[in-house]
């Protein structure tokens, strides 16, 4: 039996993807050269920043929502939930993903760290209690950091979600390169699952770096392919936990799609996709 494989929206096997932190004012300027670029991206907004003015306005957030942009946690106060009493880390999420709600008209379910987020622990707090107030509090999935790399992977854990690179790191072009060059329509077999490129940083950085080229270039090379998917953090977690949901037959020939979305798959060199309540017979 051949391996099978998630295949992004359109059978492609690649995604990309952005994440910016803290909702400055500059992120005005970032979206809308996602905009230009036709990038979609997660901006993570500190609700008490919004709310009082501080950064970008709620007007400007519920424009980056139609533009297809994702608004998610970072934390009313921006608060590390590795070195917070856990009480207090309650505190921080619920807040400000009732306020970012409770302003914008959405639901809110995503969040990347806010500071040094769960890469120091004190205060008898640790991971494990984080992710479980976290998935009680309704936050699906949360970016952290501190670790690029060129493997273009998944997350395994969506409450500890590692991107590819931070935009200021030396190697991102490299990395850019390698991402791209992937051919995998021709690899082995077993190394068709699918990839993604996940940039993360912040929009303020651009202006005090003086470097607003850097992302549009980051945008250049990535963009306008047709063999890459280009979305949301919460577009991808939700897709790919759509596509887990996919119920199969014991002797996999039969497939039933009980998600809201169309789901694509490999078998083999073959695709197929699966619409919303279909089920499949595969060859």
């Amino acid at each position: 039996m051949a391996y099978r494989f998630m295949c992004y929206p359109g059978g492609v096997r690649k995604a990309v993807t952005f994440s910016y932190d803290d909702g400055s004012v500059d992120d005005l300027i970032l979206e809308e050269i996602f905009n230009k670029y036709n990038m979609k991206a997660t901006f993570n907004i500190n609700s008490d920043r919004l709310i009082n003015g501080n950064g970008i306005s709620v007007s400007d957030a519920k424009c980056f929502i139609a533009d297809g942009h994702e608004i998610a946690v970072h934390g009313k106060y921006h608060k590390a939930n590795g070195i917070s009493r856990t009480v207090d880390g309650i505190r921080d999420v619920l807040t400000c993903r009732e306020e970012l709600e409770t302003v914008l008209g959405k639901i809110i379910r995503g969040m990347a760290y806010p500071d040094t987020g769960i890469t120091n622990f004190f205060n008898d707090t640790d991971y494990n209690k984080v992710k479980n107030y976290l998935t009680d509090l309704g936050i699906v999935y949360s970016r952290t950091l501190g670790g690029d790399n060129n493997r273009f992977e998944l997350p395994s854990d969506w409450h500890a979600w590692m991107p590819t690179v931070h935009h200021n790191n030396p190697d991102i072009y490299k990395y850019i390169d390698e991402f791209i060059s992937l051919d995998l329509e021709n690899n082995y077999h077993a190394m068709r699952h699918p990839r993604l490129f996940y940039v993360w940083g912040h929009s303020f950085e651009f202006t005090s770096n003086d470097n607003w080229k850097l992302i549009e270039d980051i945008c250049k090379k990535l963009g306008g392919r047709e063999d890459i998917w280009y979305a949301t953090n919460m577009e991808i977690y939700e897709y790919v936990n759509a596509y887990n949901s996919l119920i199969w037959s014991a002797d996999g020939k039969t497939v039933y799609n009980p998600a809201l979305y169309e789901i694509w798959f490999s078998d083999g060199n073959t695709r197929y996709s699966v619409l919303s309540g279909e089920t499949l017979i595969v060859e």
